[in-house]
């Protein structure tokens, strides 16, 4: 554990060590094997690494570009076209691309070649997100042609997803996209409504390949490795990791997964078994060594912070949760993973979902049968046909339609986020749980208090609410929502969080507004639709006065008493 921390530190704190000085303190912590010279070591090198990597994140020059690039990314849609991440060269850059050119690299996947012709350009000032993914550049292309499939793994681990795609065509749209999302971590078709419902119940993670699908995998290759010798086990089990990792694409969870597994299994052949904390962390000193940026990249932080929650709390929540010791382990799992992605997600997004503290021990074992069993039938649906595919597949959907459930029920409850201080109040109460009857009522009180001073805090929301390219406004029981060009997965979250539970009237403006009143429905009972662009209305709701009249922007306003 001191190895990794030192090591992750070094990374963020990273200054200019000689390479050859950080290989020289290697090789003597080799020599002389104490752990204080090996932590030492690795903390240069980890600076080392790290100030060459931030040091080759130089800005390409402005110009003109016509050749080859390498998908490094599956493109995904923008609003205006696709976007991926491509090698050019020795560098990364972020290839955007619409119309004609866009639908060329929307069809490609990663690993294949295709000739660009377009402007490069360095990347816009303020944009941290690129820096874990070694972008350098933005490539905006006017012409794209695909060349051919890249190198051998990457043909064989695309045909391989478009198998199962293809197998999975026999499931209604809804259901096939969130297939992608749980056996590939392909989130791309996925409607915006969906999102917001995983969004919302805390349910994001399974929606992505993670260290959970890993295990999975491990498992349906079990019956053949656990008859093998260490040796072959070994060289077959990393042999699995790599190719699930090439088909999934190495997200970040997938790669502290795989690491953690091979730091297992190599253990185990060279007779040296390890405890899973001692195994995260050797697996994620590892791949920070490898590729010093990954401590910037979010995914990779959530998943470290999950895992060593995980390790750590797990079972001291679970003794002192009352009830089933099934639930209750469930329930602790879930518990101590929000509180391991509590430092990286309470400042991104203000909180946590309390929603997900049901959600989770409802969803996610569901959610892990997908993968067992939806990966093999994928298999046999995409060799079999439609017919065979049918078949196979109608567990898949049901498995998925249930997760899909809770995920749709638990978005739309009104318990509201845990912050900083209910978090504490929950910690609070499960370090004392264990203590006598007295005590134990008292921490129970405590947690309840805790989990349910969010949704007490929705009971009263502010009258009027603003945020980009959305307004809330209520009075006398009724709500009007106006959305001026805002997306609908940012519409969705602003009024969930803002404890919207209907919506009387709905103005929206903007080529998505269609979509968002749309996405809405899904959500709460919407009333009456106006389109400001096209309509001119002056009417009464509640305790609110809404007039509509063009050219000029809606207008919302209390009702004055006679």
């Amino acid at each position: 554990m001191g190895l990794a921390a030192a090591v992750w530190i070094a990374a963020l704190v990273h200054r200019p060590v000689p390479l050859v000085a950080a290989l020289l303190a290697v090789a003597l912590a080799v020599a002389v094997r104490r752990p204080a010279v090996v932590v030492m070591a690795a903390v240069l090198l980890a600076s080392a690494l790290a100030a060459r990597s931030h040091a080759g994140l130089a800005p390409v020059a402005a110009g003109r570009v016509d050749g080859v690039v390498t998908l490094v990314a599956d493109p995904a849609p923008t609003a205006f076209g696709w976007r991926a991440d491509v090698r050019l060269g020795r560098k990364r850059v972020e290839l955007r691309a619409h119309d004609s050119a866009g639908g060329a690299l929307g069809r490609a996947l990663t690993g294949e070649r295709l000739r660009v012709a377009g402007r490069l350009a360095p990347p816009r000032p303020g944009s941290p997100w690129l820096v874990p993914r070694h972008v350098v550049g933005s490539l905006t292309a006017t012409r794209v042609e695909r060349v051919d499939g890249g190198a051998v793994p990457w043909r064989a681990a695309n045909r391989f997803r478009r198998l199962l795609v293809e197998g999975s065509q026999v499931m209604a749209e809804g259901r096939r996209a969130l297939y992608a999302g749980f056996v590939l971590g392909d989130d791309r078709d996925q409607p915006p409504e969906v999102v917001d419902d995983f969004r919302g119940a805390g349910l994001t993670h399974v929606l992505v390949v993670s260290g959970q699908n890993v295990a999975f995998v491990l498992v349906l290759v079990s019956p053949l490795t656990g008859r093998l010798r260490w040796g072959w086990r070994w060289a077959i089990t990393l042999g699995v990791i790599a190719a699930f990792g090439t088909i999934t694409r190495f997200e970040p969870s997938v790669l502290r997964a795989s690491a953690m597994a091979a730091v297992a299994v190599t253990a185990g052949a060279v007779g040296r078994p390890t405890v899973p904390i001692r195994t995260l962390a050797l697996g994620v000193a590892g791949l920070v060594l490898i590729d010093p940026l990954l401590v910037l990249a979010t995914g990779f932080q959530l998943s470290v912070g999950a895992s060593l929650a995980i390790a750590l709390l797990a079972g001291r929540i679970a003794a002192v949760l009352p009830g089933p010791r099934l639930v209750a382990e469930a329930v602790a799992v879930g518990l101590a993973a929000q509180f391991g992605v509590a430092p990286v997600l309470v400042p991104l997004s203000g909180g946590l979902p309390v929603a997900s503290l049901l959600a989770n021990p409802l969803a996610v074992p569901v959610a892990g049968l997908v993968t067992t069993w939806g990966l093999p039938a994928g298999v046999v649906a995409g060799i079999g046909g439609p017919a065979i595919g049918a078949v196979v597949h109608a567990p898949t959907e049901l498995l998925i339609g249930w997760v899909a459930g809770v995920a749709q029920m638990g978005a739309a409850l009104p318990l509201g986020r845990l912050g900083w201080v209910h978090l504490a109040g929950l910690a609070v109460a499960l370090v004392v749980g264990a203590r006598p009857p007295p005590v134990r009522y008292l921490a129970l009180a405590v947690a309840a208090v805790a989990a349910g001073a969010p949704a007490v805090a929705l009971r009263s929301p502010p009258a009027q609410l603003v945020a980009d390219g959305v307004a809330v406004h209520r009075a006398g029981g009724a709500t009007v929502v106006v959305v001026d060009g805002a997306r609908p997965i940012d519409v969705l979250e602003t009024l969930r969080d803002g404890g919207v539970r209907r919506i009387d009237v709905l103005v929206a403006t903007g080529r998505l507004a269609p979509e968002v009143a749309r996405v809405l429905r899904h959500r709460w009972p919407v009333g009456r639709v106006i389109d400001p662009q096209v309509e001119t209305v002056r009417l009464a709701v509640g305790g609110l006065e809404v007039r509509v009249e063009p050219p000029a922007p809606p207008v919302v306003v209390p009702l004055r008493p006679p």
